[in-house]
């Protein structure tokens, strides 16, 4: 883009492009719209913005100077200064920068960030008056050194290690570089040519709007190449800022190339398994920083700033050169220029009534408000039964994960409780039942097990997190055993066994996905299983993980592959090492406990997901939200078919739609979840498109 592009709408001050209304109206809301040229334009109403409060966004932005863009749903509702103006991003230059690595791992470059960085780099840790004679360097990976956990001091050139890598959080330059001399001894080729031919001409940024000075801190070349900086050291204008911005909002996508994975956007955008609640070196600048950064981007994963979505993830570099993404909101923001105010408050506070007015100022939410992914398209709404027509059983039992066996009956595990009437005649943390009937008219029995039933109050007792007959095997997944177990019965739930190994890293309440009567109508010869991201089922994720197995070899524990991503053509990517499993499903700060089903009358998969939040102290089995989610394939795309921050009632701290009792069609279903402390049922109805 040369800067000739956007002579036209050039103003130092506030420009409402109210012109591009008619343009809007054509193109329609649902489509992507991309840049050309220029950016497309709308009118903050068009786009369901308040023009006050963006106004009151850039009246802050502007307290120090420079330039801006905000742009919804692809088009520029707001700009000021100067939008020709190149800038001193500083470490805004990280998150940029950073780009190159998601290429390396797309090329092959890069197998894994969990790779031991000196692998890529001969000379790693060495100054030019020699190696550092430090035993550590060899356990520093690629991750650490893109999320801030290598050790190395701030500054840029050479400096010694602070810490053991991998435990403690710290903000360097110095790491960051190093990373960035990886990536180009893996091409053999200077960065800036490397970005300009991969990312920045395909998005439509020219050399005048952006450019890479040399290396500041170590020699300009590394092997007869030249040496860029991830540290700093990119200066650029808001229009190419927001176009990078709109590149990782559209996950990586551009029209219809995919300049970089969608899987490590939502790595770069989320809070690494492992990272959050790590020491933090100077708090005093820097705060609870592990808490809310990914993979040199910051985020509100953790809701320190309450009033911005936790989908949010910036760019932050000195004087606040910010690229601003919001995905919720379908938002990318630029700003480049002198220092916003600063105060003695926390960390965020200088940038926080930015983006604060910016989320304020959106009026249309969309169909469902504060979801994490846009409205089904296949399913248009949800009809719920009356309250009072909930059946409840079981009172003061939990949990309730259930199959459909090929004896035509329901198998379930409770937990905290005696089951159904007549109760058992103790507390169990995992005990089991039988279901019979249809949905307004079953009856439970309680199994009594010797091998299996387990007891133990809340964290300290197992229990059941996912249940599946397949093959005439009983199946389960056990949570709190130092995160998940797996056990099995060939005997409809009377004698269990269990495996010799656990899932050890994330996988804290995992799942299976269930489909007709003993697993009949599965999609090809694997089971499928799900979990927040995290070793505890008492821990909010920032995301969903999946594994799969072959259905014969369950018990395997080598036998299990992890879903690191989409590729290009949107086709899964398997990977045998758990450390670099992706995200399936992406929600900050809230992927909690779920259940998932296959509803082969619509051919969707249907995914239910409590939200951990409550006002209630006894928690969402008495007030709380949750969502339900579709998708054509197990592994998404997801789209949202019912969101409520706040139910009509308890939603439990599980739920699932058993196959079993849904309608031939489909478009009936019945919603288990443990709310009330019972195995409560709840009939709904999908109004298919």
């Amino acid at each position: 883009m040369t800067r000739s592009k956007l002579s036209g709408i050039k103003m130092s001050g506030i420009l409402l492009l109210v012109f591009a209304r008619m343009s809007f109206a054509l193109e329609g809301q649902d489509a992507d719209v991309w840049p050309g040229e220029r950016w497309h334009a709308a009118a903050p109403d068009a786009v369901g913005m308040d023009s006050a409060l963006l106004a009151k966004a850039r009246d802050y932005a502007m307290s120090g100077g420079g330039s801006g863009m905000i742009v919804r749903r692809g088009r520029v509702v707001m700009q000021w200064g100067d939008p020709q103006q190149t800038y001193d991003l500083k470490s805004s230059t990280k998150a940029i920068g950073v780009t190159a690595v998601g290429l390396a791992l797309m090329d092959g470059k890069f197998q894994s960030l969990h790779k031991p960085a000196s692998k890529h780099h001969p000379t790693f840790g060495a100054s030019p008056e020699g190696h550092l004679a430090d035993d550590r360097l060899e356990k520093i990976t690629l991750f650490h050194l893109a999320a801030q956990t290598a050790g190395f001091d701030k500054p840029g050139g050479y400096t010694e290690l602070l810490f053991e890598p991998g435990t403690k959080w710290s903000y360097s330059d110095g790491g960051p570089n190093w990373l960035a001399e990886c990536v180009t001894l893996a091409y053999g080729r200077d960065l800036q040519d490397l970005m300009f031919e991969r990312v920045f001409s395909p998005i439509g940024i020219g050399r005048e709007d952006l450019r890479w000075r040399a290396n500041a801190y170590r020699p300009r070349e590394i092997e007869g190449v030249a040496r860029r900086e991830f540290g700093s050291g990119v200066f650029a204008n808001v229009d190419a800022m927001a176009r990078i911005g709109y590149l990782y909002l559209r996950g990586g996508r551009w029209n219809d190339s995919q300049i970089i994975p969608s899987w490590f956007v939502d790595a770069v955008r989320t809070v690494s398994y492992g990272m959050r609640g790590l020491a933090v070196v100077k708090p005093e600048e820097y705060g609870n920083a592990s808490d809310h950064y990914g993979l040199l981007w910051w985020n509100n994963a953790d809701g320190s700033m309450k009033d911005v979505p936790r989908d949010a993830y910036w760019s932050w570099g000195l004087y606040d050169s910010l690229i601003l993404v919001i995905p919720s909101l379908d938002i990318v923001v630029a700003r480049a220029g002198k220092s916003l105010s600063r105060s003695d408050g926390a960390h965020y506070a200088p940038i926080e009534p930015f983006f604060t007015a910016i989320s304020a100022s959106v009026q249309d939410r969309g169909r469902w408000p504060g979801a994490p992914y846009p409205p089904s398209d296949v399913i248009r709404t949800v009809e719920w039964s009356l309250a009072e027509t909930v059946i409840r059983q079981a009172d003061g039992s939990d949990n309730w994960p259930i199959t459909w066996a090929d004896d035509d009956h329901l198998y379930t595990a409770y937990g905290d409780g005696g089951g159904f009437v007549p109760k058992v005649d103790r507390k169990l943390s995992l005990g089991f039942a039988k279901v019979a009937g249809g949905p307004e008219e079953f009856t439970g029995v309680n199994i009594r097990t010797e091998t299996g039933e387990r007891q133990g109050d809340g964290h300290r007792g197992p229990k059941a997190s996912g249940m599946l007959f397949l093959d005439g095997v009983l199946t389960m997944l056990v949570r709190n055993t130092g995160n998940a177990q797996l056990a099995w019965s060939e005997d409809y739930a009377r004698t269990w066994r269990w495996s010799d190994w656990k899932f050890e890293t994330g996988f804290g309440v995992p799942t299976f996905l269930n489909f007709g009567k003993n697993y009949v109508g599965a999609r090809d010869d694997y089971v499928y299983v799900y979990s927040n991201d995290h070793d505890s089922a008492y821990e909010a994720g920032d995301r969903m993980v999946m594994a799969r197995v072959p259905k014969d070899r369950i018990r395997e524990q080598d036998a299990y592959e992890f879903f690191r991503g989409l590729d290009g053509r949107g086709q899964p990517l398997w990977i045998r090492d758990i450390r670099d499993r992706g995200a399936v499903f992406v929600h900050p700060g809230r992927c909690y406990r779920s259940g998932i089903s296959y509803n082969a009358g619509l051919k969707r998969y249907l995914w239910c997901q409590i939200l951990p939040e409550s006002t209630d102290s006894r928690g969402p089995r008495y007030q709380g939200g949750f969502g339900i989610y579709e998708a054509p394939e197990p592994w998404g795309p997801w789209r949202t078919v019912f969101f409520t921050e706040t139910w009509d009632m308890g939603p439990g701290e599980s739920s699932s739609l058993p196959p079993k009792w849904m309608s031939e069609d489909g478009r009936t279903c019945h919603l288990l979840f443990s709310g009330n402390d019972c195995f409560s049922v709840r009939r709904l109805t999908l109004h298919v498109r």
